[in-house]
């Protein structure tokens, strides 16, 4: 594990800069609540924290005789979750581990089995509505959506109260449901795709807010047109741009123009836009709608460029201060009026 002197001090400003941005306090709460997780809490911390200044280490958790090996990225996870009370215990039971009960197969892919991650999360399945519930929230399918918004806290930090929001690209309904649950006075739901669509307009139901949620089966963009969604499954239609159409498809496009006169949005409202790339065609070519809003929040992606996220922050900023969180894969746009 050798190194020389200027890369070590390179990599430890680095670790010094990780623990400032990431919150002092904070980090040190998640290293000890990790003493009632492992055996080798201690050992696990120290490799984790060497894999974050660059050096290849393996993590190999004890479990009260169990040994499973983590990625750092799930040990990070785990760190999160177990200083946050979603972990409350891990165990080792006749060679399964368990977390909060729930067996786990495999540590390393509890972040992709969503059904899995929402039982250890205290998700169950209601037998009498045939749904996911957890403290009276209903969902027809377990997505990975909705752990991210109601577990993780997405848009957690957006004050929605007796405010109305545009939801655009409310897949399932989940991020709709959550604004409706935190206080929105009317939320405009609005998802091309028919199956999630479909499940959007039942997940409405099963939670009772029919008059607070308002379900429009469109696309978003600067000008009408129509979309084709084809035959994408709902398992990949919330990671698809659909691109317009001027004479074939089945799924009209409407613009915020029309949505500002329909439902009389004024300057008090918040745009949320996570269409996989609607926000470019939306911010770029119908800014004149786009600064009516307080707040505009919109996610972008490691496939588009830098130079597209500079464009539009730098048209956002003549109305908006803007700051972007990264995250897995992505970043989180969020932006109040000046």
């Amino acid at each position: 594990m050798s190194d020389s002197l200027p890369r070590r001090l390179k990599k430890l400003f680095l670790l010094k800069d990780f623990s400032k941005r990431h919150g002092l306090l904070t980090k040190l709460g998640e290293a000890l609540s990790l003493r009632y997780l492992f055996d080798n809490w201690m050992s696990l911390l120290v490799k984790y924290i060497l894999s974050k200044m660059g050096f290849k280490t393996r993590l190999y958790a004890k479990i009260n005789g169990c040994i499973s090996e983590v990625s750092p990225d799930i040990f990070s996870r785990l760190l999160s979750w177990s200083w946050g009370g979603r972990i409350k215990s891990v165990r080792c039971v006749n060679g399964k581990i368990l977390l909060n009960d729930i067996a786990v197969d495999d540590l390393n892919n509890i972040i992709s089995d969503p059904i899995k991650l929402s039982q250890v999360f205290g998700w169950r399945y209601d037998e009498t509505y045939n749904c996911r519930i957890k403290q009276g929230i209903r969902f027809r399918n377990m997505r990975e959506s909705i752990i991210a918004i109601f577990e993780f806290g997405e848009y957690a930090d957006i004050n929605v109260k007796n405010k109305v929001v545009i939801d655009v690209g409310a897949f399932v309904g989940d991020s709709a449901i959550f604004f409706a649950l935190n206080g929105a006075k009317m939320v405009i739901a609005i998802e091309p795709h028919p199956q999630a669509f479909l499940e959007l307009c039942d997940n409405i139901k099963l939670n009772s807010l029919e008059k607070t949620i308002i379900p429009i089966n469109a696309g978003l963009s600067s000008k009408p047109c129509l979309i084709d969604p084809g035959n994408i499954g709902i398992e990949v239609a919330y990671t698809t741009y659909f691109e317009c159409k001027d004479r074939e498809g089945t799924v009209p496009v409407i613009t915020l123009k029309e949505l500002a006169r329909d439902f009389h949005i004024d300057d008090s409202a918040i745009l949320k836009m996570d269409c996989e790339g609607c926000e470019y065609d939306i911010i770029l070519k119908d800014y004149e709608h786009v600064r009516i809003f307080e707040e505009i929040i919109f996610e972008y992606h490691e496939y588009m460029t830098k130079i597209s996220i500079k464009l539009l922050l730098n048209k956002l900023s003549k109305d908006f201060t803007c700051k972007i969180h990264k995250k897995d894969g992505f970043g989180l746009v969020k932006c109040t009026k000046k």
